[in-house]
């Protein structure tokens, strides 16, 4: 239906328009993620081998924390400019603009991962640029901004919203972080295929549900 795809990109566009011209949101992410970073990396002083095996759990905390910050942002400057009511008025289904909100916030996220995986690389020594690492990188992203997207919509209505979708968020994509790690953790390893795949089949199985659950839902979780 190409007037529903019209308006997943006219969503989108406009998220990146809006941040090309502020440039607030990528640099307040990638400053947070940088930090955290560091910080790990001299409190945890390890040998290589125990080094190894904590770093994936040191890029997901990174790309987790980091993430939260865009996700405050997604529906903020729609709900303070009445912008929002629009979107929901134009005439084309409501979940057009959870997917062009979706897609903003996974582009931040892999724009942040391409700045800080080099530099994660070059601290925790280990290689994260092959397909295994990679694979569920994009994987493991994508069932968090699912979910972040669309409690970040929930919660936009809120005066506490900043409190309220970390407490909301983090406990509803511990499935997602926990699947990631160990994913990670075991293509770093160097371990078989058939210790990896309960992994990855979890995070596909996750990605799916939320995606599938959030194109059914979106339209009462925007409503007043």
């Amino acid at each position: 239906m190409p007037s529903y795809w019209s308006a997943v990109r006219a969503v989108l566009w406009k998220d990146l328009a809006v941040e090309w011209r502020s440039r607030q949101l990528l640099a307040a992410m990638l400053a947070f993620a940088v930090l955290v970073i560091l910080i790990f990396n001299f409190s945890l002083e390890l040998d290589a081998v125990a080094r190894r095996t904590v770093a994936a759990g040191v890029l997901w905390s990174t790309f987790a924390l980091a993430g939260t910050l865009g996700l405050n942002r997604s529906f903020v400057l729609e709900r303070e400019g009445g912008a929002l009511d629009g979107l929901l008025l134009a005439p084309v289904d409501r979940s057009a603009v959870f997917f062009g909100k979706l897609l903003a916030n996974l582009l931040f996220l892999l724009i942040l991962a391409i700045f800080t995986l080099p530099l994660y690389a070059l601290l925790y020594n280990v290689n994260v640029f092959i397909p295994g690492p990679l694979l569920v990188t994009g994987l493991g992203m994508l069932g968090y901004v699912a979910a972040g997207t669309l409690l970040a919509a929930m919660a936009s209505a809120a005066r506490t919203r900043d409190l309220l979708l970390p407490m909301l968020l983090f406990p509803l994509v511990i499935p997602v972080l926990i699947t990631a790690v160990r994913a990670s953790s075991g293509f770093l390893s160097g371990l078989e295929m058939q210790y990896i795949w309960p992994s990855l089949n979890v995070l596909i199985a996750y990605d799916l549900i939320m995606l599938a659950t959030a194109y059914m839902v979106f339209d009462f979780v925007v409503e007043e």
